[in-house]
């Protein structure tokens, strides 16, 4: 289990900003239906944020759209008869999902570069004062 806590009151605008992103990431694993990528996230959130259902369909629904993702209905794994609508990264997505990492990262270095963040030991601190470490978002 890690030691890493949970970073209180991730603003909802990052969250929201890196959503499409995430998304893409987390189908990089394979095709998964809407409840699964959720508890995906959110495991991997740490906490840090916690998704709803019903904050990813609409997402989902757009990248479709775009044809960032595939989407094929099939019969659930475990055999229940049940069907789930399980989405796919395409070609073009997983090209977009390159081309946005990369963004995010070049925007991740000028915010630490400007705040100062040091990333240790898995948590942000932001040198607010000489010897006066702050969480970043925090």
């Amino acid at each position: 289990m890690s030691s890493r806590k949970p970073v209180s009151g991730a603003s909802k605008d990052l969250v929201g900003a890196s959503t499409t992103l995430l998304l893409l990431a987390a189908l990089q694993d394979g095709p998964s239906y809407g409840y699964e990528l959720v508890q995906r996230v959110n495991e991997r959130a740490k906490g840090v944020f916690t998704w709803q259902e019903g904050t990813v369909y609409p997402i989902l629904h757009r990248l479709q759209e775009r044809q960032l993702v595939s989407a094929q209905w099939k019969a659930a794994a475990r055999g229940s008869g049940r069907q789930r609508k399980y989405y796919a990264l395409t070609a073009k997505g997983r090209a977009y999902l390159a081309s946005a990492a990369n963004r995010w990262n070049a925007l991740h270095g000028i915010v630490s570069h400007f705040t100062g963040a040091a990333h240790a030991a898995g948590k942000a601190i932001v040198k607010s004062r000489p010897g006066r470490p702050r969480t970043a978002l925090g």
